[in-house]
């Protein structure tokens, strides 16, 4: 199976409203809601994913040739390739029932732990989302990260005796959910959290703690006072804020207020792996990507994970070996050019 495979086999069981489309960048489902697009007018996941096209990448293979090496360490744990697969719920409003997001679920974590990489898992109104996510982490010893989201913190405290549980090596929260309505009608209240609140969380967490939803150095700067041990710079793909800037126009800053400080993830509209190469050499230490990675689970299930992943392993490859850069740490901001 290749990736053209993958694509045409998801078109057949991902229901209207995502097209499966070769780039996933957001215009054929725009403001599609239930489904993959962005809130309001739509251009926010548009724009995430062209800003990173508009950065363009310093060829120099003036260097000696030596192997690539794509590896990983984050928490102690060792990971093949510097990207991981984003979380994602309600699978079967926003695409289709092919799946629902507990098989979706056990599909994408086992196929990211057998490749290299890990799962971010979603979290819903369901409780059984959370639990089904946990245990599909717990079978590959760990090795995948559940996002609760901003609960209350009664409720948090619920889903994080889950979260010790499974023995995940490490839990994010996407704070940048506040936005959804769902949040907002709670009793007792949830959604955004204060700085106090976060640092309660973190210290309960029993884990590294990674704040999802940072877009400003001065939220950075208010996780790491929190306690966070990473931030994932992301505008949950337009989802929950219309006009949102870009996570590419942000992360340079972001990177300048907290690098080596915390780790930085980023994500939002990265698509390839040159894409990932752009994001390394910006600050980041590493990379989220969410709805290609629901395309490959509909296309191929977990070979369709597989083929995706050697995809951007591939391409971030030779971006490396055509830039002069053989590890993750080699790879500079020199060496790329913004417009």
């Amino acid at each position: 199976m290749d990736y053209n495979e993958v694509l045409e086999t998801a078109r057949t069981k991902i229901g209207t409203k995502c097209k499966a489309c070769p780039i996933c960048n957001g215009v054929a489902c725009r403001n599609t809601m239930p489904g993959p697009g962005a809130k309001g007018i739509g251009n926010t996941a548009i724009r995430n994913y062209q800003k990173w096209q508009e950065i363009r990448v310093n060829m120099d293979t003036i260097c000696e040739k030596k192997q690539i090496d794509t590896g990983l360490e984050l928490f102690g744990k060792h990971f093949s390739y510097p990207f991981f697969a984003g979380p994602v719920g309600a699978i079967a409003m926003h695409y289709s029932n092919a799946y629902s997001d507990v098989t979706y679920n056990e599909v994408l974590v086992s196929a990211c732990a057998e490749n290299g990489i890990a799962a971010f898992t979603g979290d819903g109104l369901d409780s059984s989302v959370m639990a089904a996510a946990t245990q599909a982490i717990k079978a590959v010893d760990g090795q995948g990260i559940p996002t609760v989201k901003p609960w209350n913190l009664e409720t948090i405290k619920e889903k994080l005796a889950l979260v010790k549980e499974s023995g995940a090596f490490a839990v994010a929260m996407d704070i940048d959910a506040a936005g959804l309505p769902f949040l907002q009608n709670m009793m007792p209240p949830a959604g955004s959290k204060s700085v106090s609140e976060l640092a309660e969380i973190a210290q309960q967490a029993g884990v590294p703690f990674i704040v999802k939803g940072i877009m400003t150095a001065k939220a950075a700067l208010k996780a790491q006072q929190a306690g966070a041990h990473a931030i994932i710079v992301s505008n949950h793909g337009g989802r929950v804020l219309d006009q949102c800037a870009a996570t590419a126009e942000v992360l340079p800053e972001i990177a300048a207020a907290v690098g080596g400080k915390m780790r930085i993830i980023v994500d939002g509209g990265i698509r390839s792996g040159v894409d990932i190469f752009k994001a390394l050499a910006l600050g980041a230490d590493a990379v989220v990507i969410a709805r290609p990675f629901v395309t490959a689970v509909f296309g191929g299930g977990k070979e369709g994970v597989k083929v995706y992943i050697e995809k951007l392993a591939a391409e971030l490859k030779d971006t490396m070996a055509m830039c002069g850069a053989f590890t993750l740490k080699e790879i500079t901001s020199e060496m790329v050019r913004r417009s």
